[in-house]
């Protein structure tokens, strides 16, 4: 059964051409398709020639948004003893040992990215089958498992996101917020294009970058010229 389109959403797909846009002109027609009654996101939706069922083919890391992500992070931590003081110090929405990961156990998710030191990551290990489909999994790779709790903390407050490609090779990311101006945008764009290209697996092989394409959380896709936003230099957005 094919999902019927709102009549907003249909309206708003008659703005976008079916073409590659310059990376300015799309982030700004992504601005316009912002129509929904909440403050939309802006997501990218990155395609690459990788196969992730192959170890050397796995993109995992993290990101940090020049511009931030325009919301509240909540940042929970999981540590022992003195740590558990010095994450609630440092501005950690929540923080604690074993009686952390019960709760989260019973079903408590109320955080966005949740840091644990190494020597608690054998207890968190239970909590693999919870957090692992909702990728909130500590891992060194995405920063989060760490003994520097007060860096994490402010890293993923000011604006550092963990992403992953999916089963399927592509990339999906929240890169700021509608509201922000295009200019802003394309940095953060930028600054993600920039980090995947950095952690190219070493298994990718051919062309690893297939499709960009960006949108409000409720608006049409858009699609950006890869070249064009590869070749851009940082300097030149601002």
């Amino acid at each position: 059964m094919t999902k019927k389109l709102s009549r907003r959403l249909q309206e708003l797909q008659k703005k976008v051409e079916d073409r590659p846009y310059e990376p300015l002109e799309a982030l700004t027609l992504l601005k316009e398709t912002a129509t929904a009654k909440f403050s939309e996101s802006a997501e990218a939706h990155i395609r690459l020639g990788i196969d992730p069922k192959y170890t050397d083919q796995q993109l995992r890391t993290t990101v940090a948004l020049p511009k931030g992500t325009g919301q509240t992070i909540r940042v929970a931590v999981i540590a022992r003893g003195e740590k558990v003081t010095e994450a609630t110090n440092s501005g950690a929405d929540l923080s604690g040992s074993e009686e952390l990961i019960d709760e989260i156990q019973k079903g408590m998710m109320d955080f966005d990215v949740l840091v644990a030191t190494p020597d608690m990551m054998p207890q968190v290990a239970k909590l693999g089958r919870l957090l692992g489909p909702r990728g909130l999994m500590p891992s060194p790779k995405g920063g989060t498992v760490t003994f520097d709790v007060t860096q994490a903390i402010a890293e993923f407050k000011a604006g550092k996101l963990e992403f992953r490609a999916d089963r399927t090779g592509i990339v999906h990311v929240m890169f700021g917020k509608a509201t922000f101006t295009p200019e802003d945008l394309l940095t953060n764009l930028k600054a993600l294009q920039e980090t995947i290209d950095r952690n190219r697996p070493s298994g990718a092989k051919g062309r690893y970058w297939r499709s960009v394409y960006v949108s409000a959380t409720m608006g049409p896709s858009i699609q950006i010229d890869v070249n064009a936003l590869r070749d851009l230099k940082l300097g030149d957005v601002a």
